[in-house]
């Protein structure tokens, strides 16, 4: 008798949260602005849910990626607390304090700007997005360039661009080098008088993945030891998978305020895309999914250096949401195909 859960029973609370965050948004609509806005802000819940799915879901692979080696009890924890803080903490609480400390201003009145002033509040919120581009696009290179940077690393989808780089691997801090001259560069081409804003949080945004590293390294030292070495160890990898997924979303933040400009809207949306992305990771971690596919990591990794880029260029210019989910989407897309053609490719040469 197989007793494996359903694909369904992985998404059973997204769908709740599904449910819940679109009456909750038609009630919020009808009541605050009346029955038209209900309808305005039922279809926009349902949107910027698709566009978090769909910006997020190489974050549920790399997710996924360091799930796999964490126990059973941490994987819950990243899928409950772990859905607390991204919902509640990085889709309605870090943008609040963003815009307070960016206009000098409290949480109350940074809150009461949000609901009183949408238009400036959206605007501050858009000046802020260099500095934040800035951290995000850094933390995330370094997380594309330490996986694909590694000597142990003998799986290679694209074997011209990564046995090199495994080679490479053999020279210590290569990806920071790397790293410095991205930012070096890209500090040089944003305008003069903001530069620093480019510069600074850019640093921050490298020393906090080092820290973040090193943190998981210590807790995790003597995780076979004890008990409470192990619990250790897993805090370290959910503060890392937080820091991701703080990255990954603040861009989304920023873009959904083309959509709407109600905070608490965005929040809704958003969460609802977060529940599914976090139900996609504990499904992928449970099926082994990565390992039936062989490339579909890689394809993640591909995404997130891409993403990074591309919030590096939006310092600079730019660039619609749709292209940042397409090119995601499709580097996923094509690596998910890659695998399926080498099991198909090595099912036929063992059964010859």
């Amino acid at each position: 008798m197989n007793n494996a859960p359903s694909t369904l029973s992985y998404f059973k609370w997204a769908l709740v949260a599904t449910v819940l965050g679109l009456i909750a948004s038609a009630v919020y609509g009808y009541f605050s602005f009346g029955p038209s806005q209900a309808m305005t802000f039922l279809f926009i819940t349902a949107v910027l849910a698709v566009l978090e799915i769909s910006l997020s879901f190489d974050n549920a692979v790399v997710n996924a990626n360091k799930l796999k080696d964490m126990s059973h009890v941490w994987q819950r924890r990243f899928l409950t607390w772990g859905i607390l803080i991204a919902v509640f903490g990085m889709r309605l609480v870090f943008p609040l304090v963003i815009v307070a400390l960016a206009a000098h201003i409290g949480p109350m009145s940074a809150i009461d700007l949000a609901f009183t002033q949408p238009q400036h509040y959206a605007a501050i919120m858009h000046e802020a997005h260099l500095p934040i581009a800035a951290f995000g696009g850094t933390f995330l290179l370094m997380v594309g360039l330490t996986y694909f940077f590694d000597r142990e690393k003998d799986v290679h989808w694209l074997p011209h661009i990564e046995e090199p780089m495994c080679r490479l691997a053999t020279i210590k801090g290569i990806e920071i080098g790397i790293a410095l001259a991205v930012i070096l560069v890209f500090s040089g081409l944003v305008a003069e008088e903001r530069s620093a804003d480019f510069l600074y949080p850019a640093l921050y945004g490298l020393i906090t993945f080092l820290g973040v590293e090193i943190l998981s390294g210590l807790l995790d030292a003597n995780q076979a030891q004890t008990a409470k070495a192990a619990a250790q160890g897993g805090f370290g990898a959910f503060i890392y998978l937080e820091i991701l997924d703080a990255s990954f979303s603040f861009d989304g933040v920023v873009g959904a305020f083309a959509l709407t400009k109600n905070l608490l809207v965005i929040a809704i949306g958003l969460g609802i895309g977060a529940m599914y992305v976090r139900s996609l990771t504990i499904l992928l971690v449970d099926r082994k999914t990565l390992s039936q596919f062989r490339f579909l990591e890689h394809g993640a990794f591909y995404a997130i250096l891409v993403l990074a880029m591309i919030m590096f260029a939006q310092t600079l210019v730019h660039i619609p949401e749709a292209i940042t989910g397409l090119a995601g989407a499709g580097l996923i897309g094509l690596s998910l195909w890659s695998s399926l053609r080498w099991r198909k490719t090595h099912a036929s040469k063992e059964l010859a």
